[in-house]
């Protein structure tokens, strides 16, 4: 049976603060949780009944067997994701300052396992037949993974749905300014792009949101996704439909996983066949109940309880 969504991209382990507006040097606990966007998203989904499975590496410690158990625990199928000998799964820190202050300290060095996926481990036929495929834009930052990544997208050949979450991190790039060439080839390839401001105007060097959305389109894709932060979010497709959607008022304790949690719906709404207004509504839902909670991972919410916040008008 095909899988409703393939995830491939980062994976780590989270370790965040058990106490808010606290700086990491005064910090005395964490919480260890499962992390990485395209392992995040993957989990999302599975939380609101897909069949799910990720494309990753760990390192070959006890970190990356943590991660194959979290994994297996969120039902999502962990066959995919391998050891690198020699490298060690990566960890993320934050610093907590709600509402809108969460800066994160990546420790992926001397490289993180997740950009060592080599195309020639890829199991191309699973991807082109599954129903969604997601990538990343880390994905493209460094070889092999930028390669696997862009032979993954050209074998399955727009089949199905192929999300490119835009995903800009300039601090895993060792020339930031090189991306937008590799945006352009991954964008070929895919029919959905979501990404922030920020992000679209690394893959378009347009910025403004209609704009950028209209530029998305122009190469190439079918559907694309701008987040406006405060404003909400921007989803215009080829066939001119369009939906603005404000965002669910939420008293925010960690903004971190919102997106995920928000590309995980997604996935599930474009599944299930609904219009954009309906998809929209119930990804920015679920990104703000994950924006209410500590973690991520852990955090992604079920159908129930994005019905009840859409009910309420707010998350509760």
């Amino acid at each position: 049976m095909a899988y409703d969504l393939i995830t491939m991209g980062r994976i780590g382990v989270d370790l965040y603060p058990l106490q808010t507006g606290v700086p990491l040097p005064q910090v005395t606990s964490f919480g260890k949780f499962l992390g990485g966007s395209a392992s995040n998203v993957a989990v999302a989904a599975a939380r609101l009944g897909r069949r799910t499975a990720v494309i990753t590496r760990t390192g070959d410690d006890p970190f990356g067997t943590y991660l194959h158990e979290a994994l297996q625990g969120f039902g999502v199928d962990d066959r995919w994701v391998t050891p690198v000998p020699g490298l060690p799964t990566p960890v993320t820190f934050c610093e907590i300052f709600p509402p809108d202050d969460f800066p994160l300290y990546f420790y992926r060095q001397p490289k993180a396992p997740d950009l060592e996926i080599d195309a020639h481990e890829l199991d191309l036929d699973a991807i082109r037949d599954a129903r969604i495929f997601w990538v990343t834009g880390t994905g493209l930052s460094e070889e092999p993974s930028r390669t696997a990544t862009l032979a993954a997208l050209a074998h399955r050949a727009r089949a199905g749905t192929t999300v490119f979450d835009l995903d800009w991190r300039p601090m895993f790039w060792k020339d930031p300014d090189s991306a937008r060439p590799f945006y352009a080839e991954a964008l070929r390839h895919t029919t959905v792009a979501v990404g922030n401001l920020d992000e679209v105007e690394v893959a378009t060097g347009v910025r403004e949101p209609q704009a950028a959305a209209q530029a998305l389109l122009d190469a190439g894709v079918e559907l694309a996704v701008v987040k406006q932060g405060p404003k909400g979010v921007l989803a215009v497709n080829s066939k001119g439909e369009s939906a603005e959607v404000p965002p669910l008022p939420v008293n925010v304790l960690n903004g971190l996983g919102a997106g995920d949690a928000f590309g995980g719906s997604l996935c599930n709404g474009l599944l299930e066949g609904w219009d954009l207004e309906t998809i929209m509504r119930h990804a920015n839902a679920a990104g703000a109940i994950v924006a209410s909670r500590l973690e991520c991972s852990s955090a992604m919410p079920t159908p129930d309880e994005i019905d009840a916040a859409l009910k309420a008008g707010a998350v509760l």
